[in-house]
């Protein structure tokens, strides 16, 4: 057959240039493209063989060969699968985007052959990706029972040539003549991150010879050693029956992937199939990564594959932004996407799979909860913070994450949790709200005034002191229809009968006076002032309007923002009736002659329940002097 030169078929300058400059995102994509299409190609020759012995000849050791040339700058990517015939040739190379790969299984679905191969390629242009590298590409194909081998060489610019050539087994050879500033892909090392990176759980083995230099024992003379080394560890554990792999192998693989050093709290390992199919093996980790809460923290959890190829960890609709804690596989045996493969073409089928991880990790942990308290608490104190924002983003499965939320309270011992259920179990009868106080601590909200009448009263009270429990309590307003209630925003109702609203008036009446003389001193400072039925022992608090920003939501969004000059929400200024300092301040308002005094103490009460509350002081220094002079002033009497 003497050389022949034809020009491809369509329109093929603009879609080659296309292919070569617009289609991939990284260039070391072509590395994955050519192993996928060799795998296929030894998957086809394995099919085939079950019917055609004489297609194996002497050759039954399936792999994929990787040979760097430096010498010569070319890649080659060899496999000894089913080869290609020239009618084939020129359909599968010689017109772009027409793949073999998908003819063959159209074929095979037209004579409902149930024992196909699951094949890679599907669209019959990644093979094109290798002149991203390469300025030109030779491949030289031997069909499987054929005697023929061909020689396919182009340029990338518009035209190939076809001749008959010698070759002494099956398969193909693609060799790449490397571009000026693409030599990286002839480093052994470079070599090894790609493939481990997309393929390294391709069924058949990638396969290199790694050459050694060492010296001799005992001897100064060196010497060389050539050895063929797999470079893909083939361990697709998900691809196996779930009653075949052991507790050691799901702990070993969890390792290999998330690149953590202990065992996971937990994994889920399931087939689905019907309209969409997928294998998944996701893993709980059992500690937190020091980066959770990095921006990018979530673009290397789940890793999506395509029949055991790599395509992305980066695929944000994969997972929701709460789970990003997760590890593992998600592989996917028809899920549709862009030639490519780097962007998804349609998302349907992802919003499926999504939905289908979400439903069985929160299935997972609901059995966790139930089977394995102590588990389950260890594993909320690590990831509970980002679960929680699950409650606030994700309207569908609130409700769910609503269950599995633990909390310490009033009646909890430090490092002890309830959920809400057992709260809402443990509430009296009479008792018609969820209480609940934000702050940055236990030691800190346990201190708080605020507690003061629910301690008396024997009224259990949440402690929500993560930083985002101020947003989930503006989605979550209720939980078994009672209504959650901080103690630290609006007015607290704990008793309203009759006596009591008839002694509050009463109150309001003894303190009138006093109430309107701070409110005129202290207009600049607070929204309002008022009696309060919620202290005890403390003198004074400070509380939020119902709507109003909380003191501990403050803080968060200054340290947001980087501003710790950002002006707070004006609050309201609640007095102890019972506390003897409101019951001496109510007698001084009546006397005239010691009204310049009462301004200065009506300043230091202020201040005094800012401290309280976790707030900082507008004028430290006058406060400090404010109270050594009344110390002063107490000490000489």
């Amino acid at each position: 057959m003497a050389v022949k030169r034809r020009k491809f078929k369509t329109e093929v300058q603009q879609l080659l240039n296309l292919v070569i400059h617009s289609l991939y995102t990284h260039p070391e994509i072509f590395l994955r493209e050519l192993i996928s299409n060799a795998s296929d190609a030894v998957d086809r020759a394995r099919f085939e063989a079950l019917s055609d012995k004489t297609i194996l000849g002497d050759d039954a050791d399936w792999k994929v060969r990787i040979i760097p040339n430096k010498a010569a700058k070319t890649l080659t990517i060899s496999d000894n699968g089913i080869g290609m015939s020239v009618d084939e040739l020129e359909k599968n190379i010689g017109t772009i985007a027409n793949s073999g790969t998908r003819h063959f299984m159209e074929q095979l679905k037209d004579a409902k052959e149930s024992s196909a191969p699951e094949l890679i390629g599907q669209f019959g242009v990644g093979f094109y990706s290798a002149f991203m590298v390469a300025d030109k590409v030779t491949l030289i194909t031997r069909r499987a029972g054929s005697d023929t081998a061909l020689k396919w060489v182009s340029d990338g610019a518009g035209s190939y040539t076809i001749e008959e050539v010698e070759k002494a087994s099956r398969g193909t050879d693609i060799i790449l003549h490397l571009k000026e500033g693409m030599e990286e892909y002839l480093d052994e090392w470079r070599l090894r991150k790609i493939i481990k990176t997309y393929s390294d759980f391709v069924e058949h083995p990638v396969v290199m010879d790694i050459t050694r230099t060492r010296k001799k024992d005992d001897s100064d003379e060196e010497e060389t050693t050539v050895t063929e080394e797999t470079l893909n560890s083939r361990k697709a554990i998900w691809t196996r029956p779930k009653s075949e792999v052991t507790d050691e192998e799901y702990n070993e693989f969890y390792k290999h992937i998330s690149h953590d050093f202990q065992d996971p709290a937990a994994w889920m390992h399931w087939n689905v199939e019907g309209t969409t199919e997928f294998r998944g093996l996701i893993y709980l980790p059992a500690k937190a990564p020091y980066d959770l809460f990095t921006p990018d923290a979530s673009k290397r959890g789940v890793q999506l594959y395509v029949r055991r190829v790599f395509i992305t960890d980066k695929c944000d609709a994969l997972v929701p932004s709460w789970l990003r804690f997760l590890r593992g596989v998600v592989d996917s045996s028809d899920l549709p996407l862009n030639v490519s493969r780097e962007t998804l073409q349609e998302e349907r089928v992802i919003r499926v799979i999504q939905k289908n991880v979400v439903k069985k990790v929160l299935d997972t942990l609901s059995d966790m909860l139930t089977n394995d308290r102590e588990k389950y608490t260890r594993f909320w104190k690590e990831f509970g913070k980002v679960l929680k924002e699950g409650i606030h983003l994700d309207l569908a499965n609130r409700e769910k994450l609503e269950e599995l939320a633990l909390f310490e309270s009033s009646k909890t011992a430090a490092g002890d949790h309830s959920t809400l259920k057992e709260y809402v179990d443990r509430m009296p009868e009479s008792q018609k709200e969820i209480y609940y106080i934000t702050g940055e601590s236990r030691a800190a909200v346990e201190k708080s005034p605020l507690l003061e009448q629910f301690t008396a009263r024997d009224i259990e009270v949440l402690f929500l002191t993560d930083p985002i429990d101020e947003w989930v309590t503006q989605s979550m307003n209720a939980y078994a229809d009672k209504p959650l209630k901080s103690i630290a925003k609006g007015d607290i109702e704990l008793d309203d009968s009759e006596d009591v609203k008839k002694e509050k008036e009463e109150t309001d009446k003894q303190f009138a006076e006093l109430v309107a003389f701070l409110k005129e001193e202290l207009k600049d400072k607070v929204k309002d002032i008022r009696m309060s039925n919620r202290l005890t022992d403390s003198a004074c608090c400070l509380v939020s309007d119902e709507y109003d920003m909380g003191v501990h939501m403050e803080k968060i969004m200054r340290a947001m923002h980087g501003d710790e000059t950002m002006p707070g929400a004006k609050r309201i200024l609640e007095l102890n009736p019972g506390h003897s300092l409101v019951t001496a301040l109510n007698g001084m308002v009546k006397n005239t002659a010691k009204h310049v005094t009462l301004k200065k103490y009506a300043g230091l009460l202020v201040d005094q329940a800012k401290l309280t509350a976790g707030m900082e002081l507008d004028n430290p220094v006058d406060f400090a002097r404010d109270i050594s002079a009344i110390m002063a002033e107490s000490l000489t009497k």
